[in-house]
């Protein structure tokens, strides 16, 4: 090979390369199951997530400032709402677009957080240097998710990945936040001097390394000099620190004769910085996310594998703020969604599996009524707000018996004009009093679908009202051979020949397969955990609702 030919590092597997065209879907809003504030923005979106995503695209591309998500891990071990067990390219295939949606999602300020194990996490990583940039890699967390050891492992698994990616690392670091300091943290202020500024804490005066102007003797109160010990220098050059010594920042020892040391009042700490190492102690375990859950649902209905509500509050903590959205496409029993609710967040929570409506929707109807579970108390949380409910429309084309491509039934003329205006990258938004604008792409761009047949006087009719500069794009089953080019500033097109080899239609499902597998034995279990089975996945084909 060339030695001036470009090359780099990547990950290869089986089938890479190989990702779905993928159809993007409308939403449909299901108002049996939205709740409280109709004007809320927070969406519960029931459906393959990688189709979602997909239906999301147009409109929340740039916009999600923290994305957590918590995958099926490929471990082969049973989960009762996921099949836990791919092969690990089928895994990666299934993994890989997913992300890519997820950085489309991202603002340049924003971060996504991946929960993983040590089965798939470090091909994640490599996987995740190709989609996000390596330079945009902020850290990987270790949670200590368990609080004791498997004695039944070879070396009992403590601790879960949280693989942490910027949009941009620069201006992720211009917006990250710091984390409110513990009690503990809190403890370690005194003031033994009565000082007038307050609480203190004191440091080393001491640097490593030598800078000469930085190597000067300190004389103490009570007349004892220091200088720098080997290979350190003080802080600050000398007319610093005799500045700092005069407005009493120096400590010197409760004797005055100590080696000097700099002091850092309560009063200046706005928080502290996190770092990778998550204590349970401080963000929860397994076992106190199973309680939050089955308080909630009940023994009987539990979720298998939850986080807990306060690992969820610091990766949003720090990576969010008040009114900033929050996604989750792996929502699970709904854990992000509640505690973005419970933080002032917008969100968007996407779960496949029947336990949307059985695990989400209750849990988070609970949030909106004020329920003190979880991270509650902690945030003063006393309810308020509300979600709607989303599922994915059916494929917009389907073969019929003689295995040809026509419009699905199911697709009124609302949802079909809505539906081409997404596949054709137009905003829908009918006019008024204009029924041929029913979508715009800039100002004076705009799309038609009819399933009517086009004449030639009907489309005179509309170049009349057209304006100058305007364009317009018909989409319909059928026209008058006439009608194509007659006018400069009118393309027409039939359905559904111009989308057919654009997508993949048809298919319904791109998620992990989910069905049952052996019970996962490494899981600590409790008494009160019981197994329920997983229901049949509700197509959803014929909710009547808000199109979005």
């Amino acid at each position: 090979m060339s030695q001036n030919k470009l090359q780099k590092l990547e990950l290869t597997w089986i089938g890479k390369g190989d990702e779905p065209k993928l159809e993007p879907r409308i939403l449909i809003e299901n108002p049996e199951y939205s709740y409280g504030d109709p004007k809320s923005e927070n969406m519960l979106i029931h459906g393959d997530n990688l189709l979602a995503l997909k239906a999301l695209e147009q409109d929340y591309a740039g916009k999600v400032k923290c994305i957590y998500i918590d995958p099926p891990y490929n471990t082969g071990n049973a989960f009762e709402h996921y099949d836990d067990g791919v092969e690990h390219s089928l895994w990666l295939n299934l993994i890989r677009p997913r992300l890519e949606l997820l950085r489309t999602l991202l603002k340049n300020d924003g971060s996504i957080w991946v929960t993983l194990d040590d089965n798939e996490v470090h091909y994640c990583k490599v996987m995740c240097d190709e989609i996000f940039g390596r330079i945009n890699f902020v850290a990987n967390v270790v949670w200590q998710k368990r609080i004791q050891p498997d004695m039944r492992a070879t070396i009992g698994a403590g601790h879960d990945h949280i693989l942490v990616y910027a949009k941009c690392i620069e201006d992720f670091k211009k917006e990250l936040n710091m984390l409110p300091s513990s009690n503990n943290q809190l403890e370690r202020y005194s003031n033994p001097d009565n000082d007038a500024n307050g609480p203190w804490v004191s440091a080393d005066y001491m640097a490593k390394g030598f800078r000469p102007n930085q190597m000067y003797e300190i004389t103490t109160p009570s007349g004892k000099k220091y200088s720098p010990r080997a290979g350190s220098c003080w802080r600050n050059i000398e007319p610093v620190f005799l500045e700092l010594q005069k407005e009493g920042k120096i400590w010197f020892g409760i004797n005055g004769d100590s080696v000097p040391r700099k002091k850092t009042y309560l009063s200046e700490i706005n928080g502290i910085s996190a770092w990778t190492w998550w204590p349970n102690s401080e963000v929860g375990h397994n076992q106190e996310a199973k309680k939050e859950v089955n308080k909630l649902f009940g023994n009987e209905n539990a979720f298998e594998t939850p986080k807990p509500e306060r690992l969820i509050e610091r990766v949003l903590t720090i990576a969010s703020n008040s009114g900033d959205l929050v996604l989750d496409s792996f929502l699970g029993s709904g854990t992000t969604s509640a505690v973005a609710h419970k933080m002032g967040r917008r969100w968007i929570g996407i779960e496949l599996g029947e336990h949307a409506k059985t695990h989400c929707f209750p849990r988070l109807k609970q949030v909106v009524d004020g329920e003190q579970g979880g991270i509650s108390k902690a945030v003063d949380w006393q309810g308020g707000g509300g979600f709607k409910f989303y599922t994915l429309a059916p494929s917009m084309l389907q073969k019929d018996k003689y295995g040809n491509w026509v419009i699905d039934s199911q697709y009124n003329p609302t949802m079909l004009a809505a539906a081409m205006a997404k596949q054709e990258g137009f905003k829908y938004q009918p006019h008024d009093s204009l029924y041929w604008k029913q979508g715009t792409s800039s100002g004076q761009d705009f799309i038609y679908t009819t399933t009517q047949f086009i004449t030639v006087e009907s489309l005179d009719q509309i170049q009349e009202e057209m304006q100058p500069g305007e364009s317009l794009l018909i989409c319909c089953k059928s026209f008058q051979n006439e009608c194509k080019g007659k006018y400069s500033n009118i393309t027409i097109k039939k359905i559904p020949q111009m989308l057919l080899g654009r997508c993949e239609f048809g298919k319904e499902d791109y998620s992990l397969n989910i069905v049952n597998m052996p019970v996962d034995e490494t899981e600590e279990i409790e008494p009160e955990d019981i197994e329920i089975s997983v229901q049949e996945i509700n197509d959803n084909k014929n909710i009547q609702g808000t199109l979005f």
